[in-house]
């Protein structure tokens, strides 16, 4: 797939991605989150906006305190996955700025002061529900004058790598027809969670759409030659994966097996499972 890369970005400084519309990058790198997750700070008609605060980090805190002088009117949340949200609470206690995400929160131990729905607008911005990567997973459009249509797509859609989807909190089939809903948008640049700005993004939702498709036709055939649990079929299918996506590759392999149980398409018998 036509993924893209970038130099490792300078730590606790605030880079131009967009006019209005800046970043600072987490120290907290990794083989699921590239150089680290993507905090940005979006000028609107209602103040400075911080999307996705960042991982639980005192020094990403105080980069992003200094990125602003402060002056925050509103934290906004994509989902909350601790590399996202980690941040908030001490974000919030430094600035008072009020919170806002999705209105079934998927982390007990958040809840946005303002719930958002599909459909509804804050800060001049569209709050679309994208599950899939996570069940309370928002994209935000903002559409302007002075620079090209953005979606901040946050791991929904990521440009460095695809995302893991893990149940029960992540849905394969709730990722499919996310993906289709940005396909029917005309948003000129996505702006992930983590990696760099993605132009021309409805070419990678389409790739991200058909790899998932052969991929379940690859487990279908997998099973067809024989009934295997999650971790066989990963090994067969995922063998020239990286060790340390092992893991997070058979979670994948799992979120595809049940949106093909709900489907009829395959069975199971406890661990095991064979085709329908």
């Amino acid at each position: 797939m036509p993924f893209l890369t970038e130099p490792e970005p300078e730590r606790d400084a605030r880079q131009p991605v967009l006019p209005g519309i800046s970043r600072v990058v987490a120290a907290n790198p990794g083989p699921m989150t590239y150089h680290g997750t993507n905090t940005y700070l979006i000028d609107t008609t209602e103040g400075l906006v911080v999307l996705d605060p960042g991982p639980d980090d005192p020094a990403h805190v105080e980069a992003v305190l200094r990125a602003t002088g402060g002056q925050v009117a509103l934290i906004l949340v994509s989902h909350t996955h601790h590399d996202h949200v980690g941040a908030v609470t001490a974000l919030q206690q430094a600035t008072g700025a009020p919170t806002a995400g999705f209105r079934e929160s998927g982390l007990a131990t958040f809840e946005a002061d303002i719930k958002l729905a599909d459909g509804d607008t804050i800060a001049g911005m569209l709050a679309l529900h994208t599950p899939g990567h996570a069940s309370d997973h928002l994209c935000y459009a903002l559409d302007t004058a002075d620079r090209p249509k953005v979606l901040f797509s946050a791991d929904h859609v990521m440009s460095w790598s695809s995302s893991v989807v893990s149940p029960p909190d992540g849905d394969m089939a709730a990722y499919f027809a996310s993906l289709h809903i940005l396909l029917e948008r005309d948003d000129e640049v996505f702006l992930p969670g983590h990696g760099p700005r993605l132009p021309a993004p409805r070419d990678l939702v389409r790739e991200l759409l058909h790899h998932r498709m052969a991929r379940e036709r690859e487990i279908q055939t997998a099973l067809g030659a024989g009934a295997a649990n999650t971790y066989t079929l990963m090994d067969t299918l995922y063998s020239q994966v990286h060790p340390r996506l092992r893991r997070a590759a058979e979670r994948n392999v799992l979120a595809h097996l049940l949106k093909l149980e709900s489907e009829g398409k395959v069975l199971r018998d406890g661990e095991v499972w064979r085709a329908g």
